[in-house]
């Protein structure tokens, strides 16, 4: 994936997607000292980033040549919610037929818009790397193409282009702040911004319950970690064996940072106290970094609000502060 890849993407997808707001954050930017604006990428059709990839996926896919048999034109694909919905969402523009395994236990916020688009939705497996090999066997058993919602390039290329429009509202942007699940969305970010400007500092952040990247880049090759629950469930799970997007985050992201439970819990009640604004735990995870003292005072910090899709019962218990707040 290369910056004429992201370019591309761009071009593809523009008439669908929308060009969410780069908005100022007085909030973050008085607690950290620093001039912080918000990615709202909470906003984007299907409500997460996730749209912007699996358009750019799903389209390139009807470019090439021979498509057309009914085989050609199903997917599959495997997801924590985000991936699926978008996936499904693009599938339904486009007239293809889509298959998403995703953990049962899935919010359903995702899972009822999955099917809501017309998807296959098989919600059958206990954790996402359960739904990430049911997905690979039911490609291979069916001869049908797996869009895996990161490890691929024309997913990469088409996450990768928030980073072409964030440049563009603010070119001084000195730090982005991007979530971290499977990689897609930081490694694209990272590779299209470093093939533009080597002075901005790109940083991952990662749910502490699930640093399956931190510890990885720590020993040096793809590693297994313990998962613990998390509100951030879009970035629970641990990495595909074969997946690109480690030697991207390992190549261009300048580093990747941990988030605490309750950091994530706090940026999620501060949105929504301080700026209006829904987000589900991963879509807030990059926040919670700030929150729990990463140093940026002085620079221009651009932070990535990937997501918005919460169940209201969630949403409710975290902003009351009950348990309920994190799926067992």
């Amino acid at each position: 994936m290369t910056l004429t890849d992201v370019l591309a993407a761009r071009r593809r997808i523009a008439s669908r997607i929308r060009r969410t707001p780069l908005v100022p954050s007085p909030w973050l930017s008085a607690l950290c000292g620093a001039s912080v604006s918000l990615k709202l990428e909470s906003l984007q059709v299907t409500n997460s980033f996730k749209a912007r990839g699996a358009l750019n996926a799903a389209v390139a896919l009807c470019e090439r040549p021979g498509v057309g048999d009914a085989r050609s034109r199903r997917l599959v694909t495997a997801s924590a919610g985000n991936h699926g919905r978008a996936l499904a969402w693009a599938a339904e523009q486009l007239g293809l037929q889509v298959v998403v395994f995703t953990p049962r236990d899935a919010p359903r916020a995702k899972l009822d818009h999955i099917s809501r688009h017309g998807a296959d939705l098989r919600a059958v497996a206990p954790t996402y790397e359960d739904a990430e090999r049911l997905a690979k066997e039911y490609a291979a058993a069916e001869g049908v193409s797996y869009i895996s919602p990161y490890s691929h390039p024309d997913v990469m290329a088409g996450a990768a282009t928030v980073a072409l429009e964030m440049l563009e509202d603010w070119p001084e942007i000195d730090v982005m702040l991007v979530p971290v699940g499977g990689g897609g969305l930081v490694g694209g970010i990272a590779a299209a911004v470093k093939a533009m400007s080597d002075r901005v500092e790109v940083v991952g952040v990662e749910a502490e319950a699930s640093p399956a990247f931190r510890t990885s880049l720590a020993a040096g090759r793809i590693t297994v970690v313990q998962v613990r629950p998390t509100i951030a469930d879009g970035l629970a799970g641990n990495m595909d064996p074969e997946t690109i997007t480690f030697d991207y985050v390992r190549r261009h992201v300048d580093r990747v940072v941990l988030a605490p439970e309750r950091a994530i819990e706090a940026a999620v009640r501060g949105l929504a106290a301080d700026e209006h604004l829904i987000a589900e735990g991963a879509g807030a995870t990059a926040i919670a970094a700030l929150i729990d003292g990463l140093d940026v005072r002085g620079r221009r910090v651009a932070v990535v609000v990937s997501g918005s899709n919460i169940d209201a019962a969630r949403l409710a218990a975290l902003l009351t502060g009950t348990p309920q707040g994190v799926p067992q």
